[in-house]
């Protein structure tokens, strides 16, 4: 079956009624109801396709999650009330004490502060490595290393990993393998497909794309999501089932959308690419991107973010971003309207000068989330403002 017929039809539940509902009910209930004690002991033993309590897993939220599975050609998908509760679930789960995480040293902010912050009162270790160590993956592996943890592409610079070597050198080292893989989405770029162990993604971004809810989802084989899904029990982060139903609506226009997403940033870049204004333009469907040809191959689309890197540092950015009149000023991403953000005070705030070095983040970038509007617009809000 088609992605888009799939994204459409799987995860529709039935109602308590003989007829099927069209579209997935929402079961705002905390708890379910049995009619006997073998009941509950069935569900106790796992005999039963029931429901106990929405904490431990809620039939809106599960149908959601069957979507999700499709689109990932996952055999399982576990929603979260937010990507970083995802990426949380995910370390704390995989790790322990005396274990190591390799991240890339160019990775979302929240994840570094995760990282560098919260961990090692675990005992984790966390070690941050170049895009030039990762490019060699098999090297970067030590002896305590569990977890490579890595983008692609990467936020903001929207450079670009090779996940298929990464996958392999992680394969081969006993080595679990988890790609962020937010800002290209699975229908750009099918993570799981190329060797990855995990996928993670904020589904508050592409997946759900109306900006109207905060959710993550990380996807695998059962066999390794089985230990995060009891954890996830024992920390309370499951998604509430309105906002999941949310997400499973936005899911249905997934296909439609991203193709728009990738169209309009493409022309946008294009466009920006010569502008007087601007030093640089990160996109990797550019062919002066630097990892344009890995790109091409891994990605069948380029995405919907733009980077543009202004000549005169943080002041010009300031001035460029205060003078947008489409585009608005917010954080986050993947929604049909464009936005954008300044990494220095959103997703890279707090990050010493060395740490945004590290990360290839210059004080004078702007993150552009374009979206479905005419894109003639777009370009022509960009040029006043950068005029």
């Amino acid at each position: 079956m088609r992605k888009s017929t799939e994204l459409i039809h799987t995860g529709e539940h039935v109602t308590s009624g003989a007829t099927p509902s069209l579209t997935t009910p929402i079961y705002e209930t905390s708890t379910f109801v049995f009619a006997s004690a073998a009941e509950v002991q069935a569900y106790q033993a796992g005999r039963s396709s029931g429901y106990l309590y929405s904490r431990y897993e809620n039939p809106t939220v599960v149908a959601v999650e069957e979507k999700l599975a499709a689109v990932e050609g996952a055999e399982q998908s576990l929603l979260f009330s937010s990507g970083q509760a995802a990426t949380t679930h995910a370390l704390l789960t995989l790790l322990q004490q005396g274990d190591e995480v390799v991240c890339s040293a160019a990775i979302y902010g929240g994840t570094h502060h995760l990282i560098t912050d919260l961990l090692p009162r675990f005992g984790i270790a966390g070690r941050f490595v170049t895009l030039e160590e990762l490019a060699d993956p098999a090297r970067v592996i030590g002896p305590r290393t569990k977890v490579v943890w890595f983008e692609s592409p990467i936020n903001p610079t929207l450079r670009c990993v090779d996940v298929r070597a990464v996958a392999a050198a992680c394969r081969a080292a006993g080595v679990t393998s988890v790609v962020d893989n937010t800002f290209a989405c699975p229908l750009n770029q099918p993570v799981l497909s190329m060797g990855v162990d995990l996928s993670m993604q904020s589904a508050t971004k592409y997946l759900n794309g109306h900006s109207d809810v905060t959710a993550g989802v990380l996807s695998g084989t059962r066999a390794r999501l089985e230990p995060i899904a009891r954890a996830r029990r024992l920390m309370g982060s499951i998604l509430d089932p309105q906002p999941a139903y949310a997400l499973g609506r936005g899911l249905k226009t997934l296909p439609l959308r991203v193709a728009r997403h990738n169209a309009n940033a493409l022309a946008v870049a294009t466009a920006l690419d010569a502008h007087p204004a601007i030093a640089r333009v990160y996109y990797p469907g550019l062919p002066s991107h630097p990892d344009h040809d890995t790109a091409r191959r891994q990605m069948s689309g380029f995405g919907g973010m733009v980077t543009i890197d202004v000549r005169g540092g943080q002041e010009a950015a300031f001035r460029a971003f205060d003078r947008l009149q489409v585009i608005k000023r917010a954080a986050s991403l993947g929604g049909v309207e464009s936005i954008c953000s300044l990494p220095i005070l959103t997703s890279h705030t707090g990050l010493s000068d060395e740490e945004l070095a590290r990360a290839g983040v210059s004080r004078g970038m702007i993150r552009l989330s374009i979206g479905l509007e005419d894109p003639q617009d777009l370009i022509e809000d960009l040029e006043q403002a950068l005029g």
